[in-house]
């Protein structure tokens, strides 16, 4: 089945696109939402070839497709549909599904999604900087880290530190662009939040530079790395421009919307929200990583044990905003080696229920989202295997668990986010790569041993 058959089908199977109210996708499941949940036929979207399943969750009906096709059926999607180019389905009515927290995750995931590409890359270009600059590594080309030129460590610096610097500028493109506001006045007012006129944060912090003063009790600084600022800046200068727009009469919207978006927008971002969202966030962040430094390893045990939780409630997305702020205040990111025992963990359950299974359609499901997991991608395996027989489940949180207390204890961090098993040994490629190896082993075998002892049986797939 070509893409284009298959987003056919997905359309036809979800009611139709006069069903259809918008489209989205995250990293691996298409989210769409619907007018009407019961006219989806679920069994028959799931059936579908190159389907991994699918659940409703946050109201939006998510199916998992994986890396790249979930791109391209996206797209598909959208020419069918006949949505704009800019990113979703232009809303036909309003339906609102879920409570207000699960309204406020989906909107920090719908923000937060499309930014991570970027990110992952930056992610892996400080792991290779990481590798080509070791002692070892230079040492079998008989070289020194003093033997590499100035011109080609500026070189990597571009490539690593561009995205974070300019983080704002992404946050609020991405903010303006899902709040219904110009994509290009939220670029420009994010950049105007890491402008070069203004100290930068990282001066400041390192008391190279002062902030400036502004009313005699004001202190500004630019916000490079912060994210919250931002954030919060987008989404109330989006609504603010989409209001202006409503009030300002055409032949002067040209000239004076954009003038008073982006003046009322840094006015509020330098002198209101930013100074107190950026306490906020730097609160957030410490109370975060106390809690995954606490001793003998217990915060990696509770963190990779509960953590594989958040994924099912849809609430992983909000985790987004610390991995991006950790690694923009000091390079590392704490939180993915611990999430990534817990995503082996899944895959060791997993193929424990593949092995053991009797029915041949449990193992076409089991066995391929093993290797999924592996990949870092675990809603085959959590949503179609492990969750349903419930037990294989939580024995990968107990791998999970044991693997996130180890990685805590040997202070695992990475040099990027949002990939993890198998491809996230790029995150990890110096003196930690043999170290992040192991502890995934242990999570990988501690999950699949108790499954084949305790977590699955023939009684079990009978009944389910």
């Amino acid at each position: 089945m070509s893409d284009k058959e298959l987003a056919k089908k997905i359309v036809e199977l979800v009611g139709g696109k006069e069903n259809i109210v918008s489209v989205r996708h995250c990293a691996t499941r298409l989210r769409i939402v619907v007018s009407d949940k019961e006219k989806i036929q679920v069994k028959e979207v799931e059936a579908l070839d190159k389907v991994k399943g699918s659940f409703f969750n946050s109201g939006q009906y998510q199916i998992i497709l994986g890396t790249g096709l979930v791109n391209r059926i996206y797209d598909e999607v959208i020419k069918i549909t006949g949505g704009p180019d800019e990113g979703q389905v232009e809303e036909k009515k309003e339906v609102v599904y879920g409570n207000k927290f699960q309204r406020a995750i989906r909107m920090f995931s719908d923000v937060f999604v499309p930014i991570i590409p970027v990110l992952v890359a930056t992610g892996l270009f400080m792991g290779l900087r990481g590798l080509l600059t070791q002692q070892a590594v230079l040492g079998v080309f008989g070289m020194t880290p003093e033997d590499i030129p100035a011109s080609l460590l500026t070189f990597t610096q571009i490539l690593t530190d561009t995205a974070f610097s300019f983080l704002p500028a992404l946050v609020c493109w991405s903010t303006f662009r899902n709040f219904g506001g110009s994509p290009v006045i939220g670029i420009v007012l994010g950049l105007m939040l890491v402008s070069p006129s203004l100290p930068s944060s990282y001066d400041v912090g390192s008391g190279v530079a002062d902030p400036l003063v502004f009313f005699g009790f004001i202190k500004v600084a630019g916000y490079q790395g912060s994210v919250l600022p931002a954030f919060a800046t987008g989404i109330i200068t989006a609504k603010f421009e989409k209001w202006l727009r409503k009030h300002v009469p055409d032949a002067i919207d040209l000239i004076v919307t954009p003038f008073i978006t982006l003046f009322v927008g840094i006015v509020m971002a330098l002198f209101v929200l930013g100074p107190i969202l950026h306490y906020v966030e730097n609160g957030v962040l410490f109370v975060v990583e106390n809690l995954l430094f606490l001793p003998m390893g217990i915060g990696g045990l509770i963190y990779g044990s509960f953590g594989q939780l958040l994924g099912i409630f849809g609430i992983h997305h909000i985790l987004n905003f610390l991995e991006i702020s950790m690694l923009a205040n000091d390079g590392w990111n704490y939180l993915n080696p611990i999430g990534t025992c817990g995503n082996v963990a899944q895959a060791g359950a997993v193929l424990a229920v593949a092995i053991k299974a009797a029915s041949n359609k449990t193992k076409q499901v089991a066995y391929p989202s093993c290797l999924s997991a592996l990949l870092g991608i675990t809603e085959p395996a959590v949503f179609g295997v492990n969750l349903r027989f419930v037990k294989p489940f939580i024995m990968s949180m107990i791998g999970g668990g044991i693997g996130g207390f180890l990685a805590s204890l040997f202070h695992l961090k990475a040099t990027g986010m949002s990939i993890t098993g198998i491809p996230g040994t790029l995150l990890y490629l110096n003196e930690q790569l043999p170290i992040y190896i192991f502890v995934n082993v242990v999570a990988f075998a501690v999950a699949f041993i108790l499954t084949w002892l305790f977590g699955f049986n023939k009684k079990m797939e009978n009944a389910a």
